[in-house]
């Protein structure tokens, strides 16, 4: 017994001594409370015309059908890979290979939509697929967004702002110039595809002869079924594009983040600022660009394409833009349901305002300061003993990455502003109604009160819905958009997806004014004369015509918000199919 004591005393001794020899103290570090506040007040809204919420969003939908489908005029331009071994699939008339450059498809629904064997179709023969695989990395360019639908509503801008120099909404249709003119412009970057999304994934390859191997080249059979088979074909196309809906996206490309351009960028993109002002996040083009930003843009995606990669800091940028999400979504969503349950009487509403104050302090535990106290409890108006809090939640994530920035692309520190300003309105929102909870009593284990005020939680209450409300509506995440209730098992969860549902606008020989207008000829190509466009493309064209005519009889009998700001619905999987 004697020994242990004297152990431990002699522990106790040495112990200090021992600790401070092999210890290397935080000199860095500061107490919140010992740091400059001032630029914390809760009070400060973000600049209307900062951008970092949408750069935050569209970097975390890269890639992903629903949200693509969803805001369909992409905003970023994303160099990539696709990987060796992967297999693409391309849909023919033909058993020959294209002699220049073509589509394919990343899933094989998506291409045998295009498995024809003539253009007076005979559903009693049979078709070409061609199935490659990549036998090197496949250096690729990502437009996202709807990038393949062909509106004049901006899905093709930041394509053919690289091709042309402008954007053409009189030839939606016109895949062959523009598919010609990028090839010609990528080759000076060894660039092998582009990729784009519609109703799946797709990429314009440049030369079927380059980094790509026959698997095989199959004489498929046809099923004939009319209309009826058409919609099946249809439907299987956009099941396999709702694979890859949510996280991890289509993962047969691999983007980098730390080249990312961005029309985003207010830095890089100046002109387009007072342009979006006033304008819902649906209406955003870029087409409207000026010619020095333009240049600006091009300027810095050859250069990015051209020579070997910048170095970079090492951060994974989309894991922490997903660990962002991933810890504010569906906390979130979960309050904006307390704050949207019906209220009867005063006793509920006392009891939703406790359980919303309870999840707000959830949220904010692993920022809630013990020295932090309000000042005065009963001065509600006075929060700025909440600021340290503030801070700490909107800079953890972020705060060592100033020591990083050095190291840094141009890309990256977009990237590192986008997450640093999402996350600062974020937790400037939340601690302002956990706060206000605080100031009523009704925080759990800060200022409890024994009697409430109902007024005064009315008035809370009533405050915290029109904060989440500017909040979520601010990030529209779209996560959050979803069928509701969730569909049935024989059902999947449908935003309208081009071309089923939408009307005919510019389509080839009928132009902008109607039957009989010729389009207008497109921009002329950076490269010159164009070579004659095969006949495997005029199938591709004529295919999406006639599948526009054959939906044309079945467009819902709606206002155009249906399809401009497509809104989520349950549509079966299985006949008698109600897509439309």
């Amino acid at each position: 017994m004697l020994r242990a004591v004297l152990l431990s005393l002699v522990a106790t001794a040495v112990g200090p001594a021992f600790a401070t020899r092999n210890q290397v103290p935080l000199h860095q570090w500061r107490h919140p409370l010992d740091e400059d506040l001032s630029e914390w007040s809760l009070d400060v809204l973000p600049n209307p015309n900062a951008t970092d919420h949408l750069v935050f969003e569209t970097v975390h939908s890269l890639l992903q059908h629903w949200p693509n489908t969803r805001m369909r005029n992409g905003h970023n331009i994303v160099p990539g890979i696709v990987p060796k071994g992967t297999v693409l699939y391309h849909g023919t008339d033909r058993n020959e290979l294209p002699p220049g450059p073509e589509w394919v498809a990343t899933d094989p629904e998506h291409s045998h939509l295009f498995c024809r064997e003539k253009r007076n179709y005979d559903a009693r023969q049979g078709c070409w697929q061609l199935s490659l695989a990549t036998t090197r990395p496949l250096k690729v360019v990502y437009f996202d967004g709807s990038s393949a639908v062909k509106l004049p509503y901006g899905s093709l801008d930041t394509q053919d702002l690289i091709a042309w120099g402008k954007s053409d909404s009189d030839n939606p249709f016109d895949d062959w110039t523009r598919i010609v003119d990028l090839c010609e412009w990528g080759k000076n970057f060894s660039v092998d595809g582009f990729v784009r999304m519609e109703m799946d994934f797709e990429i314009m390859l440049c030369d079927f002869t380059s980094g790509v191997s026959e698997v095989s080249f199959s004489y498929l059979a046809r099923q004939s079924g009319g209309q009826r088979k058409l919609l099946e074909s249809l439907f299987e196309v956009m099941n396999s594009g709702s694979w890859h809906n949510h996280l991890p996206g289509e993962t047969r490309i691999q983007l980098d983040l730390t080249a990312l351009v961005s029309f985003y960028d207010t830095q890089l993109v100046s002109s387009l600022v007072p342009i979006r002002a006033g304008q819902e996040r649906w209406d955003h083009r870029v087409a409207n660009i000026s010619s020095e930003d333009l240049s600006a843009v091009k300027s810095r995606l050859e250069k990015l394409l051209a020579g070997p990669p910048d170095p970079s800091s090492g951060i994974d940028w989309q894991t922490l833009v997903q660990v962002i999400v991933d810890r504010y979504a569906q906390r979130l969503e979960l309050i904006h349901y307390l704050l949207n349950t019906s209220v009867t009487d005063p006793s509920t509403m006392v009891d939703l305002a406790n359980k919303t104050q309870t999840q707000l302090r959830i949220i904010l535990t692993p920022h809630l300061l013990f020295s932090a106290t309000p000042t005065d409890p009963s001065n509600g108006e006075d929060l700025d003993w909440t600021a340290p809090i503030y801070k700490i939640c909107a800079t953890t994530h972020t705060r060592l990455m100033d020591l990083e920035m050095g190291s840094m692309t141009n890309s990256e520190k977009l990237l590192l502003q986008a997450v640093r300003g999402t996350t600062r309105e974020i937790c400037r929102v939340v601690t302002k109604m956990w706060a206000a909870g605080v100031h009523a009593g009704i925080d759990p284990l800060l200022n409890p009160r024994d009697s409430i005020d109902i007024v005064e939680i009315t008035q809370v209450w009533n405050s915290w819905g029109r904060d989440l409300d500017r909040l979520m509506a601010w990030l529209d995440w779209n996560v959050w958009v979803k069928c509701s209730p969730e569909c049935n098992p024989d059902e999947m969860c449908y935003l309208p997806t081009w071309p089923v549902g939408f009307p005919r606008i510019g389509r080839p020989g009928r132009g902008p004014g109607g039957p009989g207008e010729k389009p207008p000829p497109p921009p002329s190509g950076p490269q010159g004369p164009h070579p004659e466009r095969p006949s495997s493309f005029d199938l591709r064209v004529m295919l999406m015509e006639s599948l526009a005519g054959e939906m044309e009889t079945h467009i819902m009998a709606a206002e155009p918000d249906d399809w401009i700001r497509p809104q989520p619905r349950c549509v079966r999987r299985i006949e008698p199919y109600d897509i439309l």
